[in-house]
């Protein structure tokens, strides 16, 4: 029996490199089966110097990117960003597999952003950077908002811990949900965050009486079958509608309609994957009034059909009519 050929993912390492962040896509997508084969180079196969007062040695240098599927370019320490890239990174990233994927953790984005490969894309980094980020680059639409923006074939994902949100979504979109979850069990990780970086950025302290909308967020989750409303959200969580529209968004960085849609839809690609309910069925079932409203909402965000999705994800199982 031929073995699948494993998706090569190089993992660039700069000088000034946070070891955690470079560890995170060997942990996430080694996580996944084995459909990964993840390797760490550098511009010129050397060691690599990391901001936490150690080096590190590599295996590979820039001739690992000719042969990668997918690309991590890995965040340095602010201090040493650069409007200007070196000459050999810039020579590094050129060198890369054309027609392959590439993807950057926090500052990572200001490399690909200086490199012109965020040239007329979406992108987002930490949002402590953003202010320089959209000083440098005020050609590149930033939303810092977000824990990772997908465009085309091009991702950049926020600070930190939003590298392993970014590495589940690779294996999503590349597997499936269930390879994505389980390799999220594997490593002790929500499979999916709620909200984006809204939720993270610093804020003034509130009042040591203030009450949070998680419950009511789990609650919902468990309802999402039910014609849920917001009178209703703000009625379970003893909130006035006004304070709870607030307080709901200042956590999630949504509203409470925007982050409905998304669970429902979260839900409906689960369902597409691994049930042979119809698309009906799965309207129904996570809430929506119809199925069309299902389909408009699934093009709207991912661009495809319910029906299309399916035909992606399952394949290996029949839907029902």
């Amino acid at each position: 029996m031929n073995r699948v050929r494993r998706h090569r993912v190089a993992v660039l390492a700069l000088d000034g490199v946070y070891p955690f962040e470079l560890g995170i896509p060997a942990r996430i997508l080694g996580a996944a089966d084995g459909r990964y084969e993840v390797d760490v180079c550098s511009v010129d196969g050397g060691p690599v110097e990391t901001n936490a007062g150690f080096s590190i040695t590599v295996r590979h240098g820039p001739e690992l990117l000719e042969s990668a599927d997918t690309t991590i370019v890995t965040p340095v320490d602010p201090s040493r960003l650069t409007r200007e890239l070196p000459d050999e990174v810039t020579a590094a990233l050129a060198g890369s597999r054309p027609g392959s994927r590439i993807a950057s953790i926090c500052t990572g984005g200001f490399v690909l952003a200086a490199a012109g490969l965020l040239d007329g894309r979406t992108a987002t980094t930490h949002w402590e950077c953003a202010p320089v980020f959209r000083r440098w680059f005020p050609h590149i639409r930033l939303d810092e908002g977000v824990l990772f923006v997908e465009d085309g074939d091009v991702l950049t994902s926020a600070g930190a811990a939003a590298g392993v949100d970014l590495c589940l979504h690779l294996i999503r979109i590349d597997h499936g949900i269930q390879l994505a979850n389980i390799a999220a069990r594997r490593c002790v990780v929500p499979p999916f965050r709620e909200g984006g970086q809204a939720q993270y950025i610093q804020r003034p302290i509130p009042d040591g009486d203030t009450a949070s909308t998680s419950a009511t967020r789990q609650w919902a989750l468990e309802r999402l079958g039910e014609p849920l409303t917001l009178p209703q959200l703000a009625q379970h969580a003893h909130m006035s509608l006004r304070t709870f529209s607030r307080r709901f968004r200042d956590e999630t960085g949504v509203t409470p309609r925007q982050w409905l849609i998304k669970q429902r839809l979260d839900r409906a690609r689960q369902l597409l994957e691994t049930s042979t309910m119809s698309v009906d069925q799965i309207a129904t079932d996570i809430g929506f009034a119809t199925a069309a409203s299902l389909r408009q909402l699934m093009h709207a965000e991912l661009g495809v059909s319910p029906a299309a999705y399916r035909r992606t994800f399952q394949a290996s199982v029949t839907p029902a009519p």
